[in-house]
């Protein structure tokens, strides 16, 4: 092999090398569940916040995004609040559906 075959090949080589790490990222970010959800959730916030300060104002925009990265950082009172409301709510349909049975008016 001549110098300048040997030289093209370990070009190549770099070349195929960068291509497969550049691969390989794009594979591991499309892997990447939670990241992903985490990027989509801070587009969601940004629409919403940009939104809110078209209707209202400014202030109001930055409210939103606080309120959404306090929720992010701490997410259980959120999830407990959105649980007991389903189940208070649960609560008074079958509390409803019962009373109707029974032959009363609610």
């Amino acid at each position: 092999m001549t110098e300048r075959k040997v030289e093209e090949a370990r070009a190549d080589r770099d070349v195929t090398r960068e291509e497969l790490a550049e691969t390989l990222d794009a594979l591991g970010h499309k892997l990447d569940v939670r990241t992903r959800a985490a990027e989509k959730v801070d587009e969601t916030i940004d629409r919403a916040a940009a939104q809110v300060e078209k209707t209202v104002s400014a202030p109001a925009a930055e409210k939103v995004r606080a309120g959404a990265e306090a929720v992010r950082s701490n997410p259980l009172p959120l999830f407990a609040a959105v649980f007991g409301g389903v189940f208070v709510l649960r609560f008074l349909i079958r509390r409803r559906s019962a009373h109707r049975k029974q032959g009363g008016a609610c």
